[in-house]
């Protein structure tokens, strides 16, 4: 039976193994709220950013607009690095990421409107290290992983990883190649994945950069020697997700369970910056498609597409940024 447990504050997210709530599966928390319509939403929507939340995007858009067929939403989905720019240019409304803005981006933001942007947690991801579905490696370490994408190695791996034989496969797998694909520098999961994994390190030159992340997971897919990283929620019949081991030595899958927990190691929050001057309410149609995606049905979309739904007691702080 699932359970739902009390969290930390919103302002904690980020450190997700301070996290507690339900197993993995397609169900959210039975205390989240029910949207409610209200009159008077209509008009053009804008948003452009992450390539990782642009389905999620895609599915919001699709089920508020049912709500109010009088909004047009336009969602652009080509990387992180691209929200902050339309923000302050004002092509966008809305700006979701797969990273937490970067400081001299906060800077371009404010020096433009004279305060910071405000964001959202929208839901979590568990960012996956993939490889083709007949790969029968059982588990990999965050230092392995760092060996097989960097020339620096800054996780302590004593030595390169370029074979599958050296991480312990045996026959036809241990002189295979291994064959790396990743995202491009425009990527929230590209940065991601170099500051958390790579622990600041550089990416070999091998990487073979994709420029979505479902052209990673098909590139995986077509590849038995492939391995790359993509948020969970892109993952396909033709890739496994392989155990990462956490800090207590354990292999751990990505499922939700895992995420909230902490005991997945590469975990993050999917945001969506807004624009929203201090002391003044948001547009109608912005301030409830963002509410939307906080309710149940909103957190049901997240479940649906793979992703990790927030629980109650942070999408109530989550709310209150918007309202």
């Amino acid at each position: 039976m699932k359970t739902w447990k009390t969290l930390v504050p919103a302002s904690a997210i980020l450190a997700v193994g301070a996290l507690f709530g339900p197993g993995a599966g397609a169900d959210v928390d039975p205390q989240l709220p029910a949207y409610k319509t209200v009159s008077g939403v209509s008009g053009n929507l804008s948003s452009i950013g992450s390539d990782t939340t642009n389905n999620l995007m895609q599915f919001w858009a699709e089920g508020f607009n049912g709500l109010y067929p009088n909004v047009n939403l336009q969602i652009e989905g080509k990387g992180s690095s691209t929200a902050p720019p339309a923000l302050i240019e004002g092509t966008a409304n809305f700006g979701p990421m797969s990273r937490e803005m970067k400081a001299e981006e906060i800077s371009k933001f404010e020096a433009k409107f004279g305060y910071k942007p405000t964001s959202i947690k929208s839901s979590l991801d568990a960012l996956a290290v993939y490889v083709h579905k007949d790969n029968p490696i059982p588990q990999l370490t965050l230092a392995q992983v760092d060996a097989m994408f960097s020339s620096t190695r800054k996780g302590g791996a004593p030595s390169d990883l370029t074979t599958w034989g050296q991480l312990g496969l045996t026959g036809e797998w241990a002189n295979k190649p291994i064959s790396l694909y990743g995202r491009n520098s425009a990527s929230g999961t590209y940065g991601y994945f170099k500051e958390h994994v790579l622990a600041k390190g550089d990416y070999k030159a091998t990487v073979k950069e994709q420029p979505g992340s479902a052209a990673v997971v098909q590139g995986v897919s077509a590849d038995l020697g492939g391995c790359g990283y993509s948020g969970v929620g892109y993952k396909t019949s033709g890739v496994r997700a392989v155990p990462i081991v956490g800090k207590d030595g354990k292999p751990y899958e990505a499922t939700d369970e895992n995420v909230y927990s902490g005991k997945y190691g590469i975990s993050r929050a999917l945001l969506v910056y807004f624009n929203r001057a201090p002391g003044q309410a948001l547009p109608p149609s912005t301030k409830e498609f963002l509410l939307y995606i906080l309710s149940k049905e909103g957190q049901q979309v997240v479940a649906k597409d793979g992703y990790v739904p927030l629980v109650a007691t942070v999408a109530a702080e989550e709310r209150k940024k918007v309202e």
